[in-house]
C-alpha cells in the first residue's frame, strides 16, 4: 500500500520515469504506465492540426501502449502515447536523430514559452494586471516579424528555418480568426417541411474579407525575396572587403541616397560595368510589385484603424479650446471665409523633416476631434465619443466648429498624401493600445508588419538601382 501511495504521489508531481527505472519495473501493469505518460505536459489530448505548435502527429495504428480508457480521460477517449517514451526509442534505434529531436524540443519550449506570456497578458507575476489580449496579441505578431526580419537586411531569400517559424507561428495567430464568428438569421426546413428560421454562424465579416488578403500579400512578399537567390550584385559590410572575391573596397562604393544614415545596413555592390539589362529590369519589376503591396497594406491598416473605437481617455485628454492645439497663425488661416487652401497652408509652415510632420498631423487631428465634440456639445451635454459619433448628422453644417472641423480633416488627409510614409499619429497608437477587439487587433498587427517588410524591399532595391546608375555614370 506505501509504495502504491508513493507511485500517486509521483504521478500527480508530474514525474517522468527514466528508460532504468521502466526496466526495472517492466512486470507493473500497461494501466500503470499509461497513467504515468498523462503527467506528462505533452501527452494531453490535443486535436492534431497543422496550425497547432502543440499538438503531436500520432499513430492510430501503434500498439505500443494499452488503449485501456484511463481514469483522467474522458469516457471514451483513447489513452494518450507518450511521445517521450517514443522519442527515447528512436534515439535508441537512429542515433543521427539525436540532434534534430532536439531542436524540435527547443523550437517547441520557445513556442510554449511565448504563449504562456500571450495568456498572461505579459504581466510573468501572473496577478492579472497584465494587458488586454487584444493587445497581446498585438504585440506578439509585432515582436515575431521582428524577431525573424530584424536582421534580414538585404534582397535575399529569407532562411529556410526562420520562414518555417514566421509561417508556423502566424499561422497560430491567425487561427484566433477561425473561431471570431457573427451570427446571422437564416431559414432552416424541418422534416415536415416546415420553414424556420434560426440563427446561424459565420466568419465575421471584416475577417472575411480582409485576411485572406493580407495571407495573399505575406506570400507575395515572400516571392519577391525568393527571386533574388541568384543576383549579380552582392553586399559589403563597412569597412570590409566584399565577400564574393570581386576586387574594390568599400570606400570606393557610391553609398546609397537614403532619408537619414543607417551605417548598420549593408551597403550594395554591383560590378564595375554596372548591372545588365535583364537583371535592372527584373530588379525595376520587383520594386513596382513591392511597391503595389506596400499601397495595398497600408490601404488595409488605414482602414482598420478608421473602424476601431477612440478610447475615451484620448477624447478627456484633448484641450477644451482648438485654436490653443494649432496656434493663432494656422487658426485664422482656417477661419479666413472661403479661401482655405490646405496644400498652401501646408507650403507656407514649410515641415522640414516627417518629425515636425508627424507632429503636426498630432495637432491637426486633436484639433479636429475637438471642434467635433464642441459642435456636437452645442445641443448634448455629454460630450464622449459614442455621442459624437450619434449625434454628427444632427449638427448644422454651417456651425464655425463643425466648418473648421471639415477643413481640419482635409488638411490631415493632404499631409498624409504629402508624407506616405508618416509615422502613427497618437491618436492610433491609443486605439491599439486600447483596443479589446482580439480580430481588428490581428488584422491591424497582420497589415501594419506587412507594410513595414514592404516599404524595406523598396528601399533594398532602390538602394541597389541607385549604386548601378552611380557606377556606370562613373564608368561614362
Amino acid at each position: 500500500m506505501d509504495s502504491a501511495g508513493n507511485s500517486d504521489e509521483t504521478c500527480d508531481l508530474g514525474y517522468q520515469p527514466s528508460q532504468s527505472s521502466l526496466d526495472q519495473n517492466d512486470q507493473s501493469s500497461s494501466t500503470e504506465a499509461t497513467s504515468f505518460s498523462l503527467q506528462s505536459g505533452y501527452s494531453f489530448c490535443r486535436t492534431n492540426s497543422d496550425v497547432s505548435a502543440f499538438s503531436e502527429p500520432t499513430d492510430d495504428n501503434s500498439s505500443t501502449f494499452s488503449e485501456t480508457p484511463s481514469p483522467l480521460c474522458w469516457p471514451g477517449m483513447k489513452s494518450p502515447k507518450t511521445p517521450v517514451l517514443s522519442k527515447l526509442v528512436m534515439q535508441q534505434q537512429n542515433p543521427a536523430a539525436d540532434d534534430e529531436t532536439e531542436t524540435e524540443d527547443l523550437e517547441l519550449d520557445m513556442m510554449k514559452e511565448r504563449f504562456s506570456k500571450l495568456l498572461l497578458g505579459q504581466d510573468m507575476s501572473g496577478s492579472g494586471k497584465g494587458v488586454s489580449t487584444a493587445v497581446a496579441v498585438s504585440n506578439s505578431i509585432t515582436n515575431l516579424y521582428a524577431s525573424i526580419f530584424g536582421h534580414h537586411l538585404r534582397l535575399e531569400p529569407l532562411h529556410p528555418d526562420k520562414k518555417l517559424m514566421w509561417k508556423r507561428e502566424m499561422n497560430c495567430f491567425l487561427s484566433i480568426c477561425d473561431h471570431i464568428v457573427e451570427f446571422v438569421p437564416a431559414l432552416h426546413d424541418l422534416q415536415d417541411g416546415t420553414a424556420v428560421e434560426v440563427m446561424t454562424s459565420r466568419p465575421r465579416s471584416d475577417i472575411s474579407v480582409n485576411l485572406p488578403a493580407l495571407r495573399k500579400l505575406d506570400a507575395l512578399l515572400l516571392e519577391v525575396l525568393d527571386s533574388f537567390e541568384e543576383t549579380e550584385f552582392w553586399y559589403a559590410e563597412q569597412g570590409s572587403m566584399s565577400g564574393k572575391s570581386r576586387s574594390g573596397s568599400f570606400r570606393r562604393i557610391p553609398a546609397p541616397q537614403r532619408k537619414e544614415e543607417k551605417w548598420w545596413l549593408p551597403v550594395p555592390c554591383v560590378p564595375s560595368g554596372g548591372l545588365s539589362e535583364k537583371s535592372r529590369k527584373h530588379l525595376r519589376h520587383k520594386r513596382d510589385c513591392a511597391n503595389q503591396i506596400h499601397k495595398a497594406a497600408k490601404a488595409l491598416n488605414n482602414s482598420i484603424l478608421a473602424e476601431m473605437e477612440i478610447p475615451d481617455s484620448y477624447m478627456a485628454s484633448l484641450p477644451k479650446s482648438g485654436k490653443a492645439i494649432v496656434g493663432d497663425a494656422v487658426y485664422r488661416y482656417m477661419c479666413n471665409g472661403e479661401k482655405f487652401t490646405p496644400d498652401l497652408l501646408l507650403n507656407c509652415l514649410n515641415l522640414g523633416s516627417e518629425h515636425e510632420a508627424l507632429e503636426f498631423a498630432d495637432k491637426i487631428e486633436a484639433s479636429m476631434y475637438t471642434w467635433r465634440r464642441k459642435a456636437c456639445s452645442m445641443t448634448h451635454s455629454k460630450s464622449s465619443w459614442d455621442l459624437v459619433k450619434d449625434f454628427m448628422s444632427d449638427i448644422d453644417r454651417t456651425d464655425k466648429n463643425h466648418i473648421l472641423a471639415e477643413r481640419a480633416e482635409s488638411l490631415l488627409f493632404c499631409l498624409k498624401q504629402r508624407y506616405p510614409e508618416l509615422s502613427q499619429t497618437s491618436l492610433d497608437a491609443s486605439k491599439i493600445q486600447h483596443n479589446r477587439d482580439v480580430g481588428k487587433a490581428i488584422l491591424e498587427s497582420y497589415s501594419r508588419v506587412l507594410e513595414g517588410l514592404a516599404f524595406n524591399v523598396v528601399a533594398w532595391i532602390e538602394d541597389v538601382l541607385f549604386v548601378d546608375k552611380t557606377t556606370r555614370n562613373q564608368d561614362q
